[in-house]
């Protein structure tokens, strides 16, 4: 990972506003804007999202909205303060947050990780709160299970990389 990560360093400091453009892009549809229907899930989700959407919000300087439907949320208030935040990142701290966030598929998880507002486990934990909520009603998958710990994994390394 530490090889990925030096090579992500070194792309981004030649390709900086394109990959500053694909990461705007993915913010758009972030995992945590899109809550279930379920009272349970929706209550958890609650519990645990709200906080980060809460804290991404106070530092985007926008209100940040989510949905139950397969509509994405416009949240159009969040793509010039989310453009400085990334602006500001050095390259290490930009490589890492790239990482995360495809690894999570959340900008905001990202985001808060490489800030230090959330440490690896629980940003994988949050990242698979709603496959380990369904794990809870109906069991474990092996290969899902195996999946998600490889990239919980890959987090923990991300956050040892950004930290060094």
């Amino acid at each position: 990972m530490k090889k990925i990560l030096d090579q992500a360093v070194r792309e981004i400091g030649e390709h900086r506003e394109e990959i500053i453009a694909k990461l705007l892009e993915l913010a758009r549809t972030d995992l945590l804007f899109f809550w279930g229907e379920n009272k349970d899930l929706f209550l958890r989700q609650k519990e645990k999202w709200m906080p980060i959407l809460d804290w991404a919000g106070d530092l985007l300087k926008a209100k940040l909205e989510k949905t139950d439907k397969l509509d994405v949320p416009e949240n159009k208030e969040m793509k010039a303060p989310m453009a400085k935040v990334l602006n500001e990142m050095s390259n290490k701290e930009l490589a890492c947050y790239y990482a995360a966030a495809l690894n999570m598929r959340s900008a905001l998880l990202a985001l808060a990780l490489v800030k230090g507002k959330i440490d690896a486990k629980e940003a994988c934990d949050l990242s698979y709160l709603e496959e380990l909520w369904q794990n809870e009603m109906w069991g474990t998958d092996p290969e899902a299970k195996s999946k998600r710990q490889e990239r919980c994994e890959e987090l923990q390394e991300i956050e040892k990389y950004l930290k060094s």
